[in-house]
């Protein structure tokens, strides 16, 4: 099991660890680690907000940014009959003067919106 839980702002993944018996928590998007453990959602919840503000109280005393960064750029790889379907909706695009690039970033945007 996996789900997003959302604390103060931050996502933390959220799996549940039989092995353990508790749920564990991770915030995503950081710039460094801050996980959390418990057995109910209460206490998921109330371990999160205090792991999730020692890592930012350690952050601000060490001048360290606490968000990821991220450049903008990624590989992927596509099958090619997916490529070929993305470039044919890019050639689309092109006659409204939109590159392939932001073609798919406008592709990328609508899936993302819709999770």
């Amino acid at each position: 099991m996996m789900n997003i839980l959302k604390i103060n702002g931050y996502n933390a993944v959220i799996k549940y660890d039989p092995e353990i018996d508790q749920f564990r928590g991770e915030f995503i998007g950081l710039n460094g680690g801050a996980d959390f453990y418990a057995t109910n959602i209460e206490e998921l919840r109330e371990e999160g907000k205090i792991s999730l503000q020692v890592f930012l109280d350690m952050c601000k005393e060490e001048g360290i940014n606490p968000h990821k960064e991220y450049s903008g750029k990624f590989n992927l790889r596509v099958p090619p009959e997916l490529h070929a379907e993305i470039a044919a909706k890019a050639a689309k695009a092109a006659a409204e003067g939109k590159s392939l690039n932001k073609c798919v970033i406008d592709m990328l945007d609508e899936v993302i919106q819709r999770l």
